[in-house]
């Protein structure tokens, strides 16, 4: 597409204005067609530039290695600040993966299991295989989210349907419950 612009818009507007500054010798038809080049090539060499800016990230297996919490930041509330203090996993560089149920900061249970990558695009994709019995999150792989610095895992569960994982530390939570 941006071919056919060239063929069609950009190359004759050139050998117009190459041919009216031939052949009238007025600088203003030269200086058009500077400003017109320059100004093209100055795009092209700051989208080049700027391109990590907004391409998204190319995840690798190594990228999935650290500690998950749920992101409270697509849905906040109560609901959100249940499944934040009772799950968190953790997905260490020997390939193993170890699922938290936790109240707060003591950890009820733990679910292991192993996991691996696909690389079917550019992008690695992450496969799960728990030890069973394993628990309902965990029941299919994640859909992985991707963007500009970093990404996020979401987890289809039978009971909280979408469940939002994102890589980062846990920490206490400081609300107060209001009692009536």
């Amino acid at each position: 597409m941006a071919f056919l612009g060239f063929i069609f818009v950009l190359l004759p507007i050139s050998i117009i204005l190459f041919l009216l500054w031939v052949f009238t010798k007025k600088k203003i038809f030269g200086i058009g067609l500077l400003i017109m080049w320059g100004g093209l090539i100055s795009l092209l060499l700051l989208s080049f530039i700027l391109r990590p800016l907004w391409e998204k990230k190319i995840l690798e297996k190594s990228d999935f290695y650290g500690e998950y919490i749920i992101d409270r930041n697509y849905f906040s509330g109560k609901q959100a600040d249940w499944q934040y203090n009772h799950f968190r996993f953790e997905i260490k560089e020997n390939d193993s993966i170890y699922f938290y149920v936790t109240d707060g900061e003591i950890i009820n249970k733990t679910y292991k299991g192993k996991i691996s990558t696909l690389t079917p695009y550019k992008s690695a994709r992450l496969v799960i295989e728990m030890e069973k019995p394993t628990h309902h999150i965990f029941t299919t792989n994640p859909t992985i989210y991707r963007e500009v610095w970093d990404f996020f895992m979401v987890f289809n569960s039978p009971r909280f349907h979408n469940m939002y994982f994102r890589k980062g530390e846990w920490k206490k939570l400081n609300r107060r419950i209001k009692r009536k």
